[in-house]
């Protein structure tokens, strides 16, 4: 639920109130009964939690090309014919 900021016109009083975006205004001071006006807000802020938004959330972890190399190696079918890996064969 949104929070709202009222401020009175005639003690001057400020204060929030927690409502439903199709709640009607309020209209007295909760202090003196006086009436009241809703003030404009800045509106919710993003909060990042965590250790870092793109580090953490997005970024995929980093493959080094010779991993990938010996990876393909080990797993060639020829690798005892000397094939240099399924990956290398068209070179």
């Amino acid at each position: 639920m949104p929070t709202y900021d009222y401020e009175c016109t005639k003690c001057g009083h400020v204060f929030e109130a927690f409502q439903s975006m199709t709640d009607k205004p309020l209209k007295s001071c909760p202090q003196c009964k006086g009436k009241i006006k809703r003030l404009i807000g800045a509106g919710a802020g993003i909060i990042f939690k965590g250790s870092g938004f793109y580090a953490t959330d997005y970024k995929r972890p980093a493959k080094s090309t010779k991993a990938q190399a010996d990876a393909a190696v080990q797993s060639c079918p020829k690798q005892k014919e000397g094939c240099r890996g399924c990956s290398k064969q068209s070179e």
